[in-house]
């Protein structure tokens, strides 16, 4: 963002004469126009239609919403008020708006007295569409793939609370000018893709208010960028850490010393011979310096001499578990989905005609925090469980659901919960587990939870339609068995081309989560999606990660030691150096080098690592089709890895 200015505001008024500020101090202003300068210009608001443009400093005019696509009515006269802060309001919808500068961004907040629905702010622009689907896109707004293709986007609405990594969106238009819409009111916030004027891609946020919900007030913020495809996420790292909600790897360092061993660690999943003591000295043997490794609590869990060899290689450890479910323990299918007493079913999250919302994949249902929360300072349930899982010395957790995105409201009369009440409650449980010394992961973690996890897995992944009914298909993607090596996680998927296209072409994909995130956590992909799983997209998926500065994720049995054991320590062999020396720091700046997007740099910490990616075919400046160029500050020459050389 351009350096700030002084925050200034003025009302204008379209009369014979303009009112001064200090006038306009003293009366109500009829609802014409309210022009306050921001980072980069000033923007001016139509109080009749919530309609908001921007005059830049270098004279250039821009649309920043369109106006609201709902009914607002008439609204009432405009006061200005203490703290430079601009009110106004809508009575026909029950609506109060407040305009304010925020830091250098406009912020406008509307506020409701009954429940109700806005469509606003309309945007779009001729350019690029910035998206935090998982990593982060960049789209061109005229691309058919997305406006007309099987991937497209026109046509689908989104949950900004559970379906984006990250509450934002922007555009950019000639590389040089864009906008940065912030959503820190995100739960009840959708988000719409239609095609606009010429075909391009037009987003409409839409908010619901609702008083049983707490979603009564809705905040947006607009931000003025400079065009690169990663300043919203900037912009938002921004907005984090003035509120001082931003993380740091290097405080959970300093409160855990054994979180250190994420930097330049590999992650795996481990099955078979993979989670015995002698597997385990045979991937150090192998030269694996750095690894996580995960288990599941199946009914062969890591043993404590498995654990203590992982610990003595330098590993960190952990078991799967989840929260989040709960079933008879009469046919539970899992011991995470078994609980003492009658947790199952009195936890259960209920629906508003009081039903049990029914688990993930149809397994027994879906269990409250809210119960979890006002049950623990007396039964302890979640801290027995915690300690339960690591008795075999584990030292790390990682805990699936509970930091991402897909929140519930609970209606039964023993724990009601809004949203926000659940998102509280995961905060408070996931926050005793990382300070219990344990070094907590989470699934596809939400910048909202940025403070507590050290990891997570998903985050990286830009999941694309067509992703789960093809891993719904167990002919095709592998179900649960054989339970030594389920296919689910082991037998190697083609994606088809447009999912291919959708979720791993270079020329679409920005790190605007590792923008707002680097060096507050660790980020990698799916769990399920290991880098053997998708054999075709191991170049571009490795390509990435190095980019990114994050580690690669696999899936290790003792077959899969033998076949690809000596590629997987080469990568990490790589990777380790990189990232343990910019791990924990923020990601400064990313560029597309060339027109087609195929060359693309990072650089992390100011300068601490320069990473150069050619994701093309030719060689580009010396660097060959497929490879990667690192360099850490006082490197003589580049560090390079051609992964495709490794297999």
């Amino acid at each position: 963002m351009p350096p700030k200015r002084t925050l200034a505001l003025a009302l204008a008024v379209a009369t014979a004469a303009t009112l001064t500020p200090a006038a306009a101090a003293r009366h109500a202003a009829p609802a014409r126009q309210v022009t306050l300068a921001v980072n980069g210009g000033t923007a001016l608001i139509d109080p009749e239609t919530l309609a908001v443009s921007a005059r830049g400093d270098d004279g250039r005019s821009r649309s920043l919403t369109a106006p609201a696509a709902t009914e607002l009515g008439r609204p009432g006269p405009v006061h200005r008020a203490d703290g430079g802060r601009v009110r106004w309001s809508y009575p026909d919808r029950g609506l109060r708006a407040t305009a304010y500068v925020d830091h250098g961004r406009l912020a406008l907040t509307l506020t409701a007295d009954r429940d109700t629905r806005i469509a606003w702010p309309v945007t779009g622009a001729r350019g690029s569409l910035q998206l935090p689907r998982g990593e982060g896109l960049d789209i061109p707004t005229a691309d058919p793939f997305w406006t007309k293709g099987e991937q497209k986007l026109t046509g689908t609405t989104v949950d900004v609370s559970a379906d984006l990594t990250l509450p934002l969106w922007g555009y950019s238009t000639g590389g040089r000018h864009g906008v940065s819409y912030l959503i820190p009111t995100d739960i009840g916030t959708d988000l719409t893709f239609t095609r606009g004027p010429g075909g391009h891609l037009r987003t409409t946020a839409a908010h619901t208010f609702d008083k049983g919900e707490g979603t009564r007030a809705y905040t947006v913020t607009f931000a003025l960028t400079d065009g690169t495809p990663v300043a919203p996420a900037a912009d938002y790292r921004a907005y984090l850490s003035e509120r001082g909600r931003l993380g740091s790897l290097k405080e959970k360092i300093r409160r855990n010393p054994a979180t250190k061993r994420l930097l330049g660690a590999s992650h795996a999943y481990v099955w078979g011979e993979a989670r015995t003591p002698a597997g385990i000295r045979r991937l150090r043997a192998l030269g694996v310096d750095g690894m996580w490794l995960g288990y599941d609590a199946g009914p062969d869990p890591m043993g404590k001499e498995a654990v203590a060899a992982a610990r003595k290689a330098g590993y960190l450890v952990g078991p799967y578990d989840t929260f989040a479910n709960g079933q008879d323990p009469k046919t539970a299918d899992s011991p995470t989905s078994v609980w003492p007493g009658r947790v199952y079913p009195d936890f259960c999250v209920r629906d508003a005609d009081g039903r049990p919302r029914t688990g993930f994949g149809g397994r027994g249902c879906y269990l409250s925090s809210a119960a979890f929360e006002r049950a623990e300072p007396t039964r302890h349930l979640l801290a027995h469980r915690t300690r339960a899982m690591v008795r075999n010395g584990a030292d790390s957790y990682f805990l699936d659901v509970d930091a991402t995105g897909e929140l519930f409201r609970d209606h039964a009369a023993a724990h009601p919960m809004t949203k926000a009440g659940d998102r509280a409650h995961r905060l408070a449980r996931m926050r005793r587990i990382a300070d219990s010394g344990l070094v907590l992961g989470s699934e596809s973690a939400q910048a909202w939870a940025n403070g507590v996890v050290a990891f997570d897995y998903g985050s990286a992944t830009p999941v694309a339609d067509g992703l789960w009914a093809l891993q719904k298909d167990r002919e095709k993607w592998g179900g649960y068995y054989p339970e030594a090596a389920p296919g689910i996680f082991f037998k190697p998927v083609r994606l088809p081309a447009s999912l291919s296209k959708a979720m791993y072409d270079p020329r679409y994909r920005v790190p605007l989560y590792g923008t707002a995130l680097h060096g507050a956590t660790v980020s990698a992909e799916r769990w399920e999606l290991s880098y053997e799983k998708l054999p075709a997209e191991k170049t571009r998926r490795a390509l990435l990660a190095m980019l990114y500065d994050r580690p690669l994720n696999h899936v290790l049995d003792g077959p899969t030691l033998a076949r690809h054991g000596r590629e997987i320590a080469a990568l990490q062999k790589y990777f380790a150096p990189l990232h343990r020396a910019a791990g924990a720091e923020r990601l400064t700046s990313f560029r597309f080098l060339t027109e087609d997007r195929r060359l693309q740099r990072t650089v992390f910490g100011g300068g601490k690592l320069t990473v150069t990616a050619n994701f093309g075919t030719a060689a580009r400046d010396g660097l060959p089709g497929g490879c990667v160029d690192a360099r850490l500050r006082g490197d003589d020459r580049p560090r390079r890895l051609c992964p495709a050389d490794l297999r």
